[in-house]
């Protein structure tokens, strides 16, 4: 069985991590599938979805990490075609990737214990993201 749900997240940019795990487990709690894979996809260009700690620390580090794998404040080609000065959110975006998939098994996350599914919005603006959720299972 299949089965596909999203919801919208408002979101400032520049690196804007927003903890949707919560979001994830409340759709999968209204199926009756219990043992499967749930797929989280954010739709465009300028996001991502990972897990981390979401604890201050942990994505103070990863936003530091970011900036030093892909600094805004360097010349992107992107930028010089369009002019939207977001070069350095389409390759971050690139780097973290779209998507993630996560087992669940009894109706449960497989999740660590300190493990969240987090969004992050790397664009230079404020933006309303839309994040697709598949559950394939049984």
């Amino acid at each position: 069985m299949v089965l596909s749900s999203a919801f919208q997240i408002k979101t400032s940019g520049f690196n804007d991590v927003h903890d949707i795990t919560a979001k994830v487990e409340s759709i999968l709690s209204k199926i009756k599938i219990i043992n499967g894979i749930v797929n989280v996809f954010v739709p465009g260009s300028t996001a991502g979805i990972t897990t981390i700690e979401y604890e201050h620390g942990v994505i103070e580090d990863l936003k530091r990490a970011i900036e030093r794998l892909a600094p805004q404040n360097i010349h992107y080609d992107h930028d010089a075609r369009w002019g939207d000065g977001n070069g350095f959110a389409h390759v971050r975006a690139a780097l973290l990737g779209p998507s993630l998939s996560i087992p669940f098994t009894n109706g449960d996350l497989q999740l660590g214990t300190w493990q969240q599914i987090v969004l992050i919005d790397f664009d230079n603006r404020p933006r309303t993201r839309e994040v697709c959720v598949q559950i394939v299972g049984e």
